[in-house]
């Protein structure tokens, strides 16, 4: 955390969830209503060319406010660094969950692809094209709805939408035949083009259009040609052929597709794309925010009301969350603690007995005082004022032991309710008589992106020089990317010992009382394989013995010579390139399953292309003969 001192008191720090050449996301917790919210860190310097990206993406996401759009909560920018506060999703990309199921059932696509359909709707209507749009940029959340992240590459025409475009931008599988011809194109068509492969990819399971080589991969985009399965309904063909038609023009527009038969089967209702989200400040919001900041509810509206995405803003779209899924609108009034303020030690006498309690300094505004430092003896409640001050952590002091009392308990509220749950939790609400409470760290889950060049990459331009690229040496910026990402994944297999704890908010604390407190026991490998509650992206062999499926996974690995490094019942399979740098970097976990007495292989993706991982782990798995 000490790295990161502008979010010191705003969020507490938790792993990192995704990382990359340039960027990293960590899971935080926002700390006055202590939500879930997912930090994009990025270094201005190794920006470079992307910077321009950067500032794209943000613009567009402080305009487009949406259901089934990834929230953005708070922009914070330094001269090093950008800070961009975003809405957790904590059952990944939608991608993860096609490769799990293999291929979606019609009705199951359907569901999603109205979401997609809603928000791809919305964003044309505010002016904006995506222009990148794949199943790796669609995220899921807790209640397994869609979220479109990544407008690094959208655009808003100054004409208008039915103003032409001349970047030739996004991923070459989902390009538009316009784009890679290097033809002038409308945004909304070519979104349009990369929602049919899209859905094909959902019902099928694989692209339309794929190809190693990228010049052979245009080819076939242009043709408009691709495999039509057998097992797809002839309502389904159709919408797919009305989508993936080679002439623009020729195609559903963003109107007639929100009406289509085929999306309002079962549903008798057309999409609904409007947003759920008005601009129009929520009275209870502002009223819980006014309390805490000891302003009048006038004064609150007016601060919340300019939209500076900045603290106030973050904690404002948080307590509407809390709202809308019928949750107490309150704020915990937890400050942080200054862990670099020593006391004096009070003179004591036999006859005066006093407890000295230290209490937190809070970052709070100017006007909002309160005391550093307070002396309680017994019998003086009525000298206190008449206002209610926020129960705070505070470290009681003992008359026999100068050295503070601490508890590595954990209250009911903050115990981890999924597996992507952060390493430590925060302070709960104390009274005088508690003591600081903190989480024993939990086993960090490490995402890395893609750096590879793959049809499935995005490209922010030139996209048609993709072969030269393919042909020659790889570029400088990115083999730089590329060993940077390396150094993230090495990272990976490093011991816990050997792992920075810098990341953590307590940290100085823990190194404190590191002999005082009684840590949680890591768990062996003798208590068998870790039980999952997503089942999503795991495969359900019809084994009961953990160590059997282990050990038939790895002779499986070694038959396809796949180097692996194993971790209790985990395996990180990595493929190289040939500059022998990681290409590919995947984990097989052997878990169990939640009521059922079968093992269960959970998949993850960690580096390199999205469609080679999938292949690689359906050969793994059907090979293994689980």
């Amino acid at each position: 955390m000490s790295q990161y001192t502008e979010l010191k008191g705003l969020y507490h720090l938790r792993e990192t969830i995704g990382s990359g050449g340039f960027a990293k996301v960590k899971l935080a917790y926002h700390a006055l209503t202590g939500e879930k919210v997912a930090i994009k860190i990025m270094d201005k310097k190794s920006l470079g060319e992307d910077l321009p990206r950067v500032k794209t993406e943000i613009n567009a996401m402080k305009e487009l406010c949406h259901q089934h759009i990834c929230k953005l909560y708070q922009v914070l920018e330094t001269e090093d660094r950008f800070y961009i506060v975003l809405e957790y999703c904590p059952e990944g990309e939608l991608f993860d969950y096609i490769v799990a199921k293999d291929r979606l059932e019609e009705d199951e696509a359907r569901i999603f692809f109205r979401q997609i359909v809603s928000a791809v709707a919305y964003i044309h209507h505010q002016g904006y094209a995506h222009r990148d749009l794949k199943p790796e940029n669609l995220l899921l959340d807790e209640d397994q709805n869609l979220k479109l992240i990544d407008f690094g590459l959208c655009a808003k025409p100054k004409g208008g939408m039915d103003s032409h475009l001349y970047t030739c931008c996004g991923s070459p599988a989902y390009a538009a035949p316009e784009l890679v011809s290097g033809k002038n194109y409308l945004g909304s068509e070519a979104d349009l083009w990369s929602m049919g492969v899209l859905l094909y990819a959902l019902l099928c399971g694989y692209l339309p259009f794929d190809d190693d080589n990228i010049t052979n991969l245009y080819k076939k985009i242009q043709s408009g040609r691709y495999e039509v399965p057998s097992w797809l309904s002839s309502e389904s063909v159709s919408i797919l052929n009305q989508l993936l038609q080679v002439h623009p023009k020729h195609r559903l527009s963003i109107e007639q597709l929100i009406k289509h038969p085929w999306l309002t089967k079962g549903f008798d209702l057309p999409v609904e794309w409007q947003t759920k989200y008005k601009r129009k400040v929520d009275d209870d919001c502002i009223t819980e925010l006014a309390v805490y900041y000891g302003k009048s509810k006038a004064c609150m509206e007016e601060q919340v009301s300019e939209w500076k995405f900045d603290y106030l803003t973050a904690t404002y779209f948080m307590l509407l969350e809390k709202k809308m899924k019928a949750r107490p609108v309150r704020l915990l009034h937890r400050p942080r603690i200054n862990l670099n303020f020593q006391p004096k030690e009070p003179k004591r006498n036999s006859a005066d007995s006093e407890n000295i309690v230290l209490t937190p300094v809070p970052d709070t505004p100017k006007s909002d005082k309160r005391p550093t430092r307070v002396t309680e003896k017994k019998g003086d409640q009525e000298d206190k004022e008449n206002f209610a001050v926020p129960q705070t952590p505070v470290t009681v002091r003992n008359k026999k032991n100068s050295r503070p009392l601490i508890s590595a308990s954990l209250t009911e509220q903050t115990k981890p309710r999924s597996p992507l749950m952060a390493k430590q939790l925060p302070i709960t609400n104390t009274t005088m008589d508690d003591t600081i409470l903190f989480a024993t760290p939990s086993k960090p889950t490490d995402l890395t992106l893609n750096t590879t060049l793959s049809p499935s990459r995005s490209f922010d331009s030139q996209i048609n020089k993709l072969t030269e690229s393919l042909a020659g040496e790889t570029p400088i910026s990115e083999k730089k990317k590329a060993a940077s990402m390396d150094n993230e994944l090495n990272k990976a297999h490093e011991t816990p010992g050997q792992r920075s704890r810098k990341g953590s908010v307590f940290g100085s604390l823990e190194k404190m009382f590191n002999m005082l407190t009684p840590k949680k026991q890591s768990k062996s490998t003798t208590e068998g394989a870790r039980k999952v509650k997503a089942l999503h992206n795991v495969f359900r062999t019809c084994e009961t013995s953990s160590d059997y499926v282990l050990r038939r996974l790895k002779g499986t690995v070694d038959e396809k010579c796949i180097p692996y490094k194993q971790s209790d019942h985990t395996l990180r399979c990595t493929v190289m390139d040939d500059w022998g740098r990681i290409r590919l970097a995947f984990d097989l976990e052997v878990c169990t399953l939640p009521k059922m007495p079968y093992i269960g292989i959970c998949r993850k993706r960690v580096k390199g292309d999205v469609w080679h991982y999938k292949k690689l782990c359906e050969d793994i798995l059907t090979s293994s003969k689980l």
